[in-house]
C-alpha cells in the first residue's frame, strides 16, 4: 500500500544487454524503499553507446529519491535521467581527436563522472585520410546551474586524452 507522502519519480537507465542486468538495476530501488509502478524495457532500440534504454516509474518519499539514484550509480548502473527537473538543462560540446583509440566508451563515462551531467545524445563522424581523427558531438543533460561544471569536466577529459574540446558559450551574452 502506498504512503500518501510518496511521490512518483521517473528514472531513465542504460543497461548492457546481458542476463541479470535488469535485476541488478531494480535491486537498489527496492533496497532503498522504492515501490515500482512500471518498467519500460526498450530491448529493440539502443542508446548512443549501444546499450538498452530502460524507463522505470517508481514512488517513494522525496527524501529517499536521491539515495536511490546514488545506490544505482554505486551498483554501476548508468542513470541517464532522474526526474525531469534533475537534468533540466543541456549543454553540447564537440570533442576532436583520436576518440576511438582513446576508448570512446570510457570518454563518455568520464564526462558523466562529475555527477551533475549525463550523456543524453552522441554522434561520431570521421573523415577518410585523417589518421584516426574524429569528431564527436556530445549533448549532456545537466542539473540546472551546473553548465560550467560539466564543461570543466569535458576540458579535463580532453586534456587527459589529448583531445580538443570545442565549448559552447555559457553564461551571459
Amino acid at each position: 500500500m502506498s504512503d500518501p507522502a510518496d511521490r512518483a519519480h521517473t528514472l531513465r537507465l542504460e543497461l548492457v544487454d546481458e542476463p541479470g542486468e535488469l535485476l541488478r538495476a531494480l535491486s537498489p530501488i527496492a533496497e532503498n524503499g522504492g515501490n515500482l509502478l512500471s518498467i519500460f524495457h526498450e530491448r529493440g532500440s539502443l542508446t548512443p553507446r549501444g546499450h538498452i534504454p530502460v524507463e522505470v516509474d517508481l514512488e517513494c518519499p522525496p527524501e529517499r529519491f536521491d539515495s536511490i539514484v546514488e545506490a544505482l550509480r554505486d551498483a554501476g548502473v548508468t542513470v541517464i535521467q532522474a526526474d525531469a527537473e534533475r537534468y533540466g538543462e543541456a549543454v553540447t560540446v564537440l570533442l576532436v581527436g583520436d576518440l576511438v583509440d582513446t576508448d570512446l566508451s570510457d570518454t563518455l563515462s568520464e564526462l558523466e563522472s562529475c555527477g551533475t551531467a549525463s550523456v543524453a545524445d552522441f554522434s561520431l563522424t570521421t573523415e577518410e585520410g585523417t589518421d584516426g581523427v574524429s569528431c564527436a558531438r556530445v549533448r549532456l543533460a545537466i542539473e540546472s546551474g551546473s553548465a560550467e561544471r560539466a564543461v570543466e569536466q569535458a576540458r579535463s577529459v580532453a586534456r587527459e586524452k589529448d583531445l580538443v574540446v570545442v565549448e559552447p558559450l555559457v553564461g551571459e551574452q
